[in-house]
């Protein structure tokens, strides 16, 4: 069975070694055992499944909770030579009839259908009717009351026991706490069964949370990094969804709108648009994302504050799912919380409601955390972080963690809140401390008070920053997020000299995002994107997203091995027999015709990119004695896109002296020195040396770092 098992998995799908737990799921599930997996998005749930699925006699039943879900999958099933339907509302009565035919005649061996419409009275007696090996629960923490995304028709389920009890079940999911898996294997009927649990990390994800202050140029700083990459923004609201994507637009970002409340055939487009890579970036409610299986994604952003860890933890799972580099973002807003707050105490369910507030305390909790964010996370899930760092979140990373002694500033703020009796949130706090002109601190005559205007060497998110970790050692406490907060016998204690305050001060230039682009390795980039051309018009000619023919991780493979022949294409992980015989000729003749061209490094660097008269009318100053600052005055631009420019220029062939570059640079010579020799072993690729240096410099350093390399070369 192992070698049936193994051989399934490379003729058909094209791989040679299973992830985490498939090889032992699949096994389990072969021999006839119930069977939980919790396993992380990305990591190869639908395999466990399909490979039992070829492998047994009869059909195997998917129940899954999304027409786009089924519609994705089957799509793909299709692309393995595997027969595959599903059944739901988007079918006529003429192909709802031809599919139920299918399954009766044993045409297909997986059938995808939701809850509902499984133990229909229509459906029903067809399914009876015919042998079942297997029933697949996909997305099982449905089941739980337990969970974020409960939804009573999966826990009918349990009927369907009554008619097949020698039928297998296995329930999976990605996202499942302790007490979910045991609501999951109760609600199933699960007796003795045999249950696996992946890892929760998903160590391909650099996460950030990011205090949310101007969220549209946040987003927009950040999206300048991603050029032409597919991601998704999540909002809270439709009315928010709408509006930044009207801004994305206005910016000239390729973005659609994705709600509940938009036509069904709008939204259902807009959908097809960004699985087939004609639109890049989603804005989306939560409404989007279930079971898809885009592998291309690279970035999601959290405009909003999400309701809790489970939906968090899912949506961002939708970045990376070929295993490559993938950036998530995360606006955190106090602001937030008063909204979510507020819907939750619409609830009429007593039990909702405290199950809502413990979700959303864990979610606080994660986002204030100071330490590496994969602790708090996986901890969430009952999974310990072993790793003092993990090298890829925003504080493992951060230029910040050095503690210094920051008493007299603490003292300030505490002293601050003491002085205004303890009844005030800490935003009105900060801007006492910072001296605001504002019409409340007068009417309560807080300018004069002692503590007004003493803390302006720091800025509002500064002192914020203080406010989180004073809350975090127990100085302050609050019942509220949005509350007063009041000073503890520890605080006090602070206030008197008694002890001593260390913490750490955020720098202002953290409003730079430190973007981690998606790390593609050693590749040809030319013939990447002809192999990307490629899918796309496969994709197109029969109305399928470009990631079902092939994923972005095999094609840079392809662009890496440049295969040459049959047996080589078929050492690429993910062309298996079946695609090979489809579309392998046709990527293969692409590789050959490219190599055949010869077009190497050194005839690339000839061909000079052009520059826009903006550039060339801006940098030429440079040699007119001007300098970056003279350039930021003059053209009202920011730094960041003053260096942009700059590269732009002397790669198009054009110099000015490097006294302009040295002036700039804020890195040790130590620093400078390392990346320097990266960028040479590298040949100026700055996207792969910024992955391999990644907290040891800024994008902007290294961009100039990049220039002088250029400038020294000539």
């Amino acid at each position: 069975m192992v070698k049936q098992i193994f051989k399934v998995l490379k003729d058909v799908f094209g791989y040679s070694e299973f992830r985490e737990h498939q090889q032992e799921i699949i096994t389990a599930i072969l021999s006839g055992k119930d069977t939980l997996a919790v396993m992380p998005t990305g990591a190869g749930k639908s395999i466990c499944y399909q490979i039992p699925a070829i492998l047994s006699e009869g059909i195997t039943i998917v129940v899954s909770p999304l027409i786009s879900l089924m519609k994705d999958q089957v799509e793909q099933l299709k692309e393995y030579g595997i027969g595959a339907l599903f059944i739901n509302s988007s079918l006529t009565p003429v192909e709802y009839q031809n599919n139920i035919d299918r399954i009766i005649s044993g045409d297909v061996k997986l059938v995808y259908v939701a809850p509902e419409t499984l133990i229909s009275d229509r459906l029903l007696p067809v399914i009876k009717s015919v042998k079942i090996s297997l029933f697949a629960v996909d997305e099982a923490h449905c089941i739980s009351q337990w969970g974020h995304d409960f939804r009573p028709e999966y826990r009918k389920l349990s009927d369907l026991r009554e008619y097949f009890s020698n039928t297998p079940f296995a329930a999976f999911t990605a996202t499942a706490t302790e007490r979910v898996r045991e609501d999951i294997a109760e609600n199933l009927r699960f007796k003795k069964h045999e249950q696996f649990i992946g890892s929760f990390d998903r160590p391909n994800l650099f996460i950030q949370v990011m205090q949310k202050y101007q969220p549209l140029n946040q987003v927009l700083d950040f999206l300048e990094k991603y050029p032409g990459q597919s991601g998704i923004i999540y909002c809270a609201t439709r009315k928010q969804v709408e509006s930044l994507c009207e801004d994305l637009q206005k910016y000239g970002y390729q973005a659609k709108p994705y709600h509940a409340g938009m036509k069904d055939e709008i939204r259902m487009e807009n959908q097809q648009k960004f699985l087939r890579d004609d639109v890049k970036i989603i804005v989306a409610t939560i409404a989007f994302g279930m079971g898809i299986n885009k592998s291309n994604v690279r970035f999601v952003v959290h405009y909003d504050l999400p309701k809790n860890i489970e939906s968090y933890y899912q949506e961002i799972g939708r970045a990376g799912r070929d295993g490559l580099r993938a950036f998530c973002l995360l606006l955190f807003g106090y602001k937030d919380i008063d909204k979510i707050k507020y819907f939750i105490s619409q609830s009429n369910s007593e039990f909702e409601r405290k199950l809502a507030y413990e979700h959303l305390k864990a979610l606080v909790d994660y986002a204030e955390f100071y330490h590496c964010r994969r602790i708090p996370m996986l901890e969430y899930f009952g999974e310990e972080y072993k790793k003092k760092s993990c090298g890829m979140c925003d504080n493992c990373n951060s230029r910040e963690k050095n503690m210094f002694d920051l008493t007299v500033p603490a003292q300030k703020y505490l002293s601050c809140i003491k002085r205004t009796g303890e009844s005030f949130p800490d935003s009105y706090v900060i801007d006492i401390l910072i001296g605001k002109k504002d019409p409340k601190i007068n009417e309560f005559n807080h300018d004069h008070i002692s503590t007004y205007g003493i803390g302006k060497e720091y800025t509002h998110r500064q002192w914020s920053a203080i406010s989180q970790q004073l809350l975090k050692g127990d100085y302050l406490i609050k019942d509220d997020n949005r509350g007063p907060s009041i000073v503890t016998k520890k605080g006090w204690n602070l206030l008197q000299s008694k002890e001593l305050f260390f913490g750490y001060i955020p720098k202002e230039e953290t409003k730079k995002i430190s973007v981690v682009s998606a790390d593609f390795g050693s590749y040809d980039e030319n013939l990447f994107k002809e192999l990307k051309a490629v899918r796309k018009a496969a994709a197109d000619k029969i109305s399928v997203p470009p990631y079902v023919i092939f994923s972005d991780k095999t094609l840079i493979e392809m662009a890496s091995k440049k295969p040459s022949s049959r047996r080589e294409m078929l050492e690429i992980s993910g062309v298996g027999q079946f695609k090979y015989e489809r579309y392998g000729k046709m990527f293969q003749n692409t590789i050959n015709a490219f190599l055949g061209e010869k077009r190497d490094d050194a005839v690339e660097d000839r061909k000079k990119p052009e520059v826009s008269q903006t550039i060339m009318k801006l940098c030429s100053q440079l040699n007119e004695g001007k300098t970056v600052m003279d350039l930021m005055t003059i053209s009202k631009l920011k730094k960041t896109t003053i260096v942009k420019y700059m590269l732009k220029y002397v790669q198009a062939g054009y110099s000015f002296p490097l006294t302009n570059v040295d002036e700039l640079l804020i890195c040790s010579t130590s620093v400078q020195s390392s990346a320097l020799k990266k960028l040479d072993s590298e040949k100026g690729k700055l996207v792969i040396v910024y992955n391999q240096m990644i907290g040891k410099i800024s994008y902007d350093d290294l961009s100039l770092l990049l220039i002088k390399y250029l400038l020294e070369k000539r």
